[in-house]
């Protein structure tokens, strides 16, 4: 089995992107839509596992502007780049690309947004997440995106669900909301949860 480095850029390198849904998930645009306009600007958001990262432009033009777009594969992060110097020509001065392993990554951030990151890891690793995303989130701060709520044979993806996922979560974080996604795209109905997380003790 090569590293992790290495199995994800070969994909990459292949076009073994079957994930990606070539569009700003909708379940995170809307919720980016919910965050106040005022508030957008200085809110430090993190995105791992970004992969294209369709939700970079989306977030630019939504008025964010302290936005760190994470991967381990040096091919997701230069197509990002690359679409990124089309579609928004002066990103630099409001995203970040940060090429490298999520679990090494040093930051805090008021928003932590999940894609495809989390079923692409190791069910091993799982506990490791939780307690990395709680060490990146500021006081107060949330996590929100999708999650798998199906089993996959083999993987990655590796599927989860809502019940694992509250008794991951539940000793770390607040469960603002953990509950079938009402909006996501036509391939994936009816198999995803939606989740908005913070800290414990945060209402």
């Amino acid at each position: 089995m090569p590293d992790t480095t290495t199995y994800w850029e070969t994909r990459w390198q292949n076009g073994e992107t079957g994930w990606d849904i070539r569009d700003v998930s909708p379940p995170l645009a809307a919720f980016a839509d919910r965050v106040a306009p005022d508030e957008r600007a200085g809110m430090a958001v993190l995105m791992p596992g970004c992969g294209n990262g369709h939700e970079a432009a989306y977030l630019l033009g939504a008025g964010f502007e302290n936005i760190t777009m994470l991967d381990i594969a040096p091919t997701a992060i230069r197509t990002l780049r690359n679409r990124l110097d089309l579609v928004a020509p002066g990103w630099q001065d409001r995203l970040q690309l940060v090429c490298g392993d999520f679990f090494k990554h040093e930051g805090v951030y008021d928003l932590i947004l999940e894609q495809t990151f989390f079923c692409a890891l190791d069910p091993s690793l799982r506990e490791s997440y939780a307690l990395k995303m709680k060490s990146l989130l500021k006081p107060g701060g949330r996590i929100a995106g999708v999650l798998f709520d199906r089993e996959f044979p083999g993987g990655p993806p590796f599927g989860g669900s809502r019940e694992e996922y509250e008794r991951l979560f539940s000793p770390h974080f607040h469960i603002h909301t953990l509950a079938p996604c009402y909006n996501s795209v036509p391939p994936r109905a009816g198999t995803e949860a939606f989740f908005i997380l913070s800290s414990v003790g945060v209402a």
